[in-house]
């Protein structure tokens, strides 16, 4: 049933599975781009363009650079294998244009020599590759704090350098941490301008989640994943995120008699507790799942509709989809529409629910029904994430 054909008033009206799940456009494969990405000028040239743009090289400059950072990745293996066990790291230095490697200084000088024979040039330096790796290793067993950003073995400075946030030198932990890794072997410390953060994003109400080519909206984080409309998708189906990277599998669905599922969630993406105002109001933290009584306000969070209010209208409703009874649902006068599913039903810091469906629409009005969360925490025995 199309949701452009249906009208206020009946029940026949409701919306299906797909009604508030909305069907994305399919991606292009690699086969889809074949022809015209082999009429469109080489790729090199736009490695090219990079180079000239971020790096400040003009086109024979950046060619040049291109040809030389070639050679000495071809020239690398050789050079290692001269140097021995002396080698001390390598690395493409960029003012001369060659690949210059490390030489412990307790080597002979035929050593050198064998290594300037390959085309590279040679530093002589105190301590060798065995002995840096080791002192990383060692302070890969430390447990670091907050205001270590990380470490890692810097041939051209031969040591294993920690990495500080900036303003964190102080810090008691920290200073022991530095002590203890000093012990460790050759270290140096420098600071950066802040700490390390995952790409990602955080699974955050209201924002749109995708199974295959079905969008739908995240309900409420919990621990190890988030909770959401069990139509959306069923368990084990794969989830990305709202930039297509994968978020995690569908762990438990149900759909009819009910409409819920959850979600695990990894690969750099975490729980937040808290559910997008989408600008039309401040975005709202999540202190607990406390159920309001009919008559209450409430608001929703979707990824098609955004934000909306209305009020509780009804509880314990049986909803009667083509698919199948869902009940024990509560019904508001809070409109949503296609892609709505699965998202935030909260009133005030409360969270309630997770969208269903309903009809009508967001520019004429209608009524909207959600899954009570406590019913899926208590379902599959989760713990909403709150603030």
């Amino acid at each position: 049933m199309r949701r452009d054909t249906l009208t206020r008033g009946t029940l026949a009206a409701l919306f299906l599975v797909g009604a508030w799940a909305t069907v994305a456009a399919p991606a292009a494969s690699a086969d889809d781009h074949r022809t015209s990405t082999a009429q469109e000028a080489p790729a090199s040239d736009g490695l090219l363009r990079a180079m000239r743009q971020d790096l400040g090289l003009t086109a024979a400059e950046a060619k040049e650079r291109l040809d030389a950072e070639e050679s000495a990745t071809a020239l690398e293996p050789t050079a290692r294998r001269a140097a021995g066990s002396a080698y001390g790291g390598s690395w493409f230095d960029a003012e001369t244009g060659r690949l210059t490697v490390a030489v412990a200084s307790d080597a002979p000088d035929r050593t050198r020599r064998a290594v300037r024979a390959t085309g590279a040039d040679v530093r002589t330096v105190r301590h060798d590759a065995r002995a840096l790796d080791a002192t990383q290793r060692r302070i890969d067993r430390l447990d670091a704090p907050e205001g270590v950003t990380g470490w890692h073995v810097d041939p051209r400075a031969n040591t294993v350098v920690v990495n500080v946030a900036d303003g964190h030198l102080a810090d008691k932990a920290v200073e022991r941490f530095l002590d203890r890794a000093r012990e460790a072997g050759p270290v140096t410390v420098e600071e950066v301008p802040g700490a390390p953060r995952t790409l990602a994003a955080g699974t955050v109400g209201g924002d749109p989640f995708y199974t295959g080519n079905v969008r739908c909206s995240i309900g409420f984080s919990v621990v190890g994943g988030f909770v959401t409309a069990g139509h959306c998708g069923g368990a084990g189906q794969p989830v990305s995120g709202w930039d297509r990277t994968y978020i995690g599998n569908i762990q438990g669905s149900s759909f009819p008699e009910n409409d819920y599922a959850w979600v695990n969630v990894g690969s750099g993406w975490w729980t937040v507790p808290v559910v997008l105002g989408w600008g039309t109001v401040s975005d709202q933290l999540v202190r607990g799942s406390h159920e309001v009584p009919v008559g209450a306000s409430i608001c929703r969070s979707g990824s098609t509709t955004r934000w909306h209010c209305g009020t509780v209208l009804a509880k314990n409703e049986t909803v009667n989809y083509s698919q199948g009874a869902v009940r024990q649902m509560t019904r508001t006068s809070v409109c949503a529409e296609g892609g709505d599913s699965g998202g935030s039903f909260i009133s005030g810091d409360q969270a309630q629910g997770v969208t269903s469906g309903g009809w009508g629409n967001c520019s004429t009005g209608g009524q909207t029904w959600f899954q009570p969360v406590n019913e899926i925490l208590g379902r599959y025995g989760l713990t909403l994430v709150t603030a």
